[in-house]
């Protein structure tokens, strides 16, 4: 098992989830934020931080294309250990529907 960041981070990014995390498994796009799969160690304690609620176990159904997702830019993006400024809009995209398809940027971060 793993945890994976979901569609509702993106835009909303408020990376208080890398503060608590031991090993560092958190991954840094321009609009959201990954969790490598193969670092995580499923000790749970990112998911209760993240206010957007975008963290959950990947045994949760229908998180299939969001595994997939945090492993692919995992590999790419830039590795985050501290918790920056969420986007001063982050807020108001709380509970957006369909932002992977509308909003979503394949474009990294800038990490520590």
């Amino acid at each position: 098992m793993t945890y994976v960041v979901n569609e509702n981070c993106i835009k909303c990014k408020y990376m208080d989830c890398v503060e608590v995390c031991p090993v560092d498994c958190f991954y840094e796009g321009e609009n959201m934020l990954v969790i490598h799969p193969d670092e995580c160690i499923d000790c749970g304690v990112c998911e209760p931080e993240c206010p957007a609620e975008a963290i959950k176990p990947d045994t949760e159904p229908g998180l299939e294309k969001w595994l997939e997702l945090n492993a692919e830019y995992a590999k790419t993006w830039p590795n985050i250990t501290t918790k920056k400024e969420p986007p001063a809009d982050g807020k108001s995209w709380e509970g957006v529907p369909n932002k992977f398809a509308e909003h979503f940027s394949a474009e990294p971060g800038t990490g520590d």
